[in-house]
């Protein structure tokens, strides 16, 4: 037994040596573990870090050549957007419409007629109509019961004439094409014209009635009052009806001081008022404010086409320059006819129609200036070996002998006064000498002049030509066509010519 117990514990020494270390520091670990007990907590444990794992960048040919792709296309727009891009132009025959929009205040010889006596008013001659001497014009009722006498009369039914009818469509017709929104006030002169010509020609029945009367007017006193001269009868007052053209100022335009004055039949007047005037001539004028340079080429004209925007009616009107008291330059249009059609408008928006330039139409962003040398008649020698013209320049050989060179150049314009060519100073040098032909005599290249012109690019490339500008506006230009170093029809030019240079290529 002694020997089993002794077997069991020699067992469990070993087992126990089994668990000892081997380097035999078994105190130093009781002293951590204790310690670490002590404190209340565990040994510290072994962090693991994770990290994410790449995977490689496989590149093959298709990814290699759309990243070439790419590359050249943002090169592409990125040099679209930083280079001036040119635009042809085809050059065509055309003219400017230099016509010019005004206003214009009507000048009449104007007659107001005042009534003799007070009373009720009633008119029977249409607004706009000529009245030959003593044609009866309007009647005063001084009681005012001849209205109610003629309601008793039994006056039928009235109907308008083909040329009553033909008025009528005529006024509607030129109320809408000269209405503006801005001038609504218009309207309402509109309006009350209409009512005072229904009104005429009722009255005209009326005064059938009035003669049906007889001497019986229940003691009414009417008088008749007829027309002292031959004219144009209107029923309307604004205070210029004695304005003359050297008496216009630039306050005449104010709209706010302007008043219209409308005579209505069957009113109340009082003896001295206005109730009708009377234009007795066709004789009559505009009056147009202008700008002096403007006008002083108008007046040249001597005479002017005018449109009528009114009613687009055109007539011709003699000019005459104004400046007036107020400083300012006024241009009159003399017309003798059709003062009938505009006698009850005061003012008339009218459009000059001046003799068109035609040409060679290209627009003012094509022109440009270019500098020249300045080379007498005969020192350049027509017809050189290719059909051009050329010119014998001095210079000198390697062994400094004195020679002379032929140059074939490109004329750009000749003058006829000064007989000089202009040539292209690129191939020119200031100090350069040239030869007369068959002749010993120099001219030094000196002076210099500009052309304007247009860059023309039938042949791929920018070539100056010179042009002569007849008329011009803030778009376009007119220019002499058929010149021999100019431009023709059909020619292809530079839109902007600030986009090229000299010979520049130009990819069609």
């Amino acid at each position: 037994m002694a020997k089993g117990r002794k077997g069991r514990k020699s067992s469990r020494g070993s087992q126990r040596n089994r668990n000892v270390p081997r380097d035999g520091n078994v105190s130093r670990d009781r002293e951590r573990n204790g310690s670490a007990h002590r404190k209340g907590r565990s040994a510290p444990k072994k962090v693991t870090k994770i990290r994410k794992y790449r995977k490689p960048l496989n590149l093959n040919i298709g990814m290699l050549i759309f990243g070439v792709i790419f590359f050249y296309v943002v090169v592409c727009v990125i040099l679209y957007f930083q280079t001036s891009h040119i635009v042809r132009y085809e050059v065509k025959e055309g003219s400017l419409a230099t016509d010019t929009v005004y206003t214009g205040v009507a000048l009449r010889d104007e007659t107001v007629v005042c009534a003799e006596t007070a009373g009720y008013v009633n008119y029977y001659a249409r607004e706009g109509e000529r009245v030959a001497k003593n044609n009866l014009v309007y009647i005063v009722d001084e009681t005012g019961r001849l209205n109610e006498e003629l309601e008793n009369l039994s006056l039928g039914e009235n109907s308008l004439s083909d040329r009553e009818l033909m008025d009528f469509r005529n006024e509607i017709v030129n109320f809408v094409h000269g209405f503006r929104p801005e001038e609504y006030g218009s309207t309402y002169d509109f309006k009350y014209s209409m009512k005072n010509t229904v009104l005429k020609l009722a009255n005209t029945n009326m005064l059938q009635s009035v003669s049906d009367l007889g001497g019986d007017t229940g003691g009414n006193i009417v008088n008749y009052f007829n027309a002292p001269d031959t004219g144009i009868v209107t029923y309307w007052t604004d205070g210029y009806e004695g304005l003359t053209a050297q008496e216009v100022t630039e306050a005449i335009w104010d709209d706010a001081a302007y008043e219209k004055k409308l005579m209505m039949g069957n009113s109340l007047v009082a003896a001295g008022d206005a109730v009708y005037k009377l234009s007795t001539s066709e004789d009559w004028s505009i009056v147009i404010p202008v700008d002096p340079v403007r006008g002083a080429q108008l007046q040249e004209e001597g005479f002017v086409k005018v449109r009528f925007l009114k009613n687009q009616y055109e007539s011709w009107g003699e000019t005459k320059l104004l400046t007036n008291g107020d400083g300012n330059t006024y241009l009159q249009l003399s017309f003798t006819n059709s003062m009938v059609t505009f006698a009850m408008d005061r003012f008339l928006d009218v459009e000059l129609i001046v003799e068109d330039e035609t040409g060679l139409k290209i627009p003012v962003s094509s022109i440009v200036e270019k500098e020249f040398f300045l080379i007498p008649e005969e020192y350049v020698v027509p017809g050189g070996n290719n059909g051009g013209d050329s010119i014998l320049r001095q210079t000198f050989l390697e062994d400094g002998t004195l020679s002379s060179e032929v140059l074939e150049i490109d004329v750009y314009y000749f003058d006829d006064d000064t007989k000089e060519y202009y040539l292209d100073s690129s191939i020119l040098n200031a100090g350069d000498n040239l030869y007369k032909t068959d002749s010993q005599e120099t001219f030094t290249v000196s002076k210099r002049a500009t052309l304007i012109g247009v860059y023309n690019i039938n042949k791929g490339y920018a070539d100056f030509k010179q042009i002569t500008i007849l008329d011009q506006n803030d778009e376009y230009a007119i220019v002499e066509p058929n010149m021999k170093y100019g431009l023709s029809v059909y020619d292809y030019i530079v839109l902007n010519a600030e986009s090229v240079k000299d010979d520049q290529l130009i990819k069609q």
